[in-house]
């Protein structure tokens, strides 16, 4: 079985499915960010906005079916773990579109809103 989109060791299911599917919680806000590159990758648009802070939240995604989302990978984090009630995570994420490589460049804001990890955003 393959490893997960995420660039964890472990199968799609035992890894980020389960945040997807709602039967477990990312507990980290990088477990946060890596279940959410999935997402993108798997087509989850509305594990997406569930994971979203309500104050930057937008109404849809609308994912572009062009980008196939190939590569995580975490440059920094900063807070975000078990006992923490924000965090930063920069991270580089790769993908194809059009046959072409790319890849995007973000560090991301996180906080724990109602008991759960979410994105903020991006952090200029």
């Amino acid at each position: 079985m393959p490893s997960c989109v995420c660039g964890l060791p472990a199968p799609y299911e035992e890894c980020c499915g389960r945040f997807h599917s709602g039967d477990a919680k990312a507990p980290t806000a990088e477990r946060l960010m890596r279940s959410r590159f999935s997402a993108f990758g798997v087509g989850d648009e509305a594990y997406l906005l569930r994971t979203w802070h309500p104050s930057t939240r937008p109404p849809r995604i609308g994912l572009d079916e062009t980008l196939r989302w190939e590569r995580l990978e975490i440059l920094q984090t900063s807070g975000g773990g078990f006992l923490d009630t924000e965090g930063t995570v920069r991270f580089r994420a790769h993908y194809v579109e059009r046959n072409r490589p790319g890849h995007m460049d973000e560090n991301s804001r996180f906080v724990v809103h109602d008991g759960d990890w979410v994105y903020v955003g991006p952090i200029a």
